[in-house]
């Protein structure tokens, strides 16, 4: 019954560390105005019972996909409790949703906006109208900062001295992104063949490790990767502030590990690519990166300066998994072949020997060739 629901609550302000302890049938209560994309897929894959939201999951400022991702999963959606009703909800209070009323312990607690498809059209609509406002003010606010963030980014930056090599190989960075899940599986078979340097960031190491793969080297501000990933041998790189503050550094330490400190500006995905590109990459291979205008607004960027730099620097040796899947076809081994070969004969082999019937055709085939050829010469 999608108009009723009841589950235990999980309380947390970022919806990217609730969906690391959030299970089943729970009840996910967060502070989330226009949800994304990402975050919403994180949700939908633990399946909570439904979604409280303090804020606004859609305000129409922009067309952001994730209230509609989580509608066409089955789970409700309560907007606009409120923050006082957000501080008053504990952690494992027992939550049922009627409408659009939210009970604790058979109370009332709060009244909100129940979101229904008409309602998330209706924003999207909005939004999709209002995306010239909102282009304009992005474009200004790049411009703004394209002075201060130049000599940071476009200068040889001063890169850890990893141990990983780089110099002359391909590297493929992954991001948690939107549609990295796609984008990895596109370049999968060219990882397999060309074995190229792999760089998770954050969240794009749990994205290797899912599909089988060990990233080389993780770097971000290891606010969003599992301690899995921290621990499973990769070199560390904490992306820093350019004062050289490292929140993510103490997270690092307190699993016992050691890691690079980067300090750079702009976002973890541009530090990477400085990365790859200062340490000699003969080509860069991105997955999952964000370059669109709703891809930042779903980051909460009101600019892109230190993107657009970024991409300016290492554009010649920058290619999209997209692109690589359309150009690349793997190459079909001698060993490959040899190895289908056997494994095909093996079993006929083994039909030949255990079946009578086929071992007498095959002792009556062997002699008519013998007297033929004897016949023959």
């Amino acid at each position: 019954d999608l108009h009723r629901r009841a589950g235990v609550a999980r309380v947390n302000r970022r919806t990217k560390d609730l969906v690391k302890t959030l299970r089943r049938g729970e009840v996910a209560v967060i502070r989330h105005n226009d949800l994304d994309s990402v975050a919403a897929r994180a949700l939908v894959a633990c399946r909570p019972a439904f979604v409280v939201n303090a804020g606004d999951s859609i305000t129409g400022r922009y067309p952001n996909s994730g209230p509609s991702l989580l509608l066409e999963a089955g789970i409700p959606i309560l907007d606009r409790i409120g923050e006082e009703a957000f501080e008053a909800i504990r952690e494992g209070d027992s939550l049922r949703l009627d409408g659009d009323t939210l009970y604790r312990k058979g109370e009332a607690l709060a009244q909100g906006r129940r979101l229904m498809q008409e309602i998330v059209k209706e924003q999207l609509e909005s939004g999709r109208r209002n995306v010239v406002h909102e282009l304009r003010g992005f474009a200004e606010n790049t411009l703004r900062h394209l002075s201060e963030e130049a000599e940071g980014l476009l200068e040889p930056a001063a890169v850890p001295d990893v141990r990983t090599p780089i110099a002359g190989r391909h590297v493929v960075i992954v991001v948690r992104g939107e549609g990295f899940e796609n984008d990895l599986t596109r370049v999968l078979s060219y990882i397999q063949e060309q074995r190229p340097v792999l760089i998770g960031v954050d969240g794009g190491a749990d994205a290797l490790l899912e599909i089988g793969l060990r990233p080389d080297l993780i770097l971000g501000d290891m606010d969003s990767v599992s301690d899995r990933a921290l621990r499973c041998g990769a070199e560390l790189i904490v992306h820093a502030y350019r004062d050289g503050r490292a929140p993510g550094l103490e997270r690092v330490k307190s699993l016992g590990r050691d890691a690079h400190l980067f300090p750079v500006p702009g976002t973890s995905e541009d530090a990477a690519m400085l990365l790859a590109y200062e340490r000699g990459a003969e080509m860069i291979v991105a997955v999952g990166t964000h370059f669109s205008l709703v891809d930042f607004l779903d980051k909460g960027r009101a600019g892109m300066s230190s993107t657009f730099l970024v991409r300016l620097k290492v554009g010649s040796i920058l290619v999209d998994a997209k692109g690589v899947s359309r150009l690349y076809r793997p190459r079909v081994r001698g060993k490959e072949i040899v190895s289908l070969m056997l494994a095909g004969a093996v079993p006929l082999l083994a039909i030949f020997i255990l079946s009578p019937s086929l071992n007498n055709w095959t002792k009556i085939l062997f002699l008519r060739l013998k007297l033929f050829f004897w016949n023959l010469f």
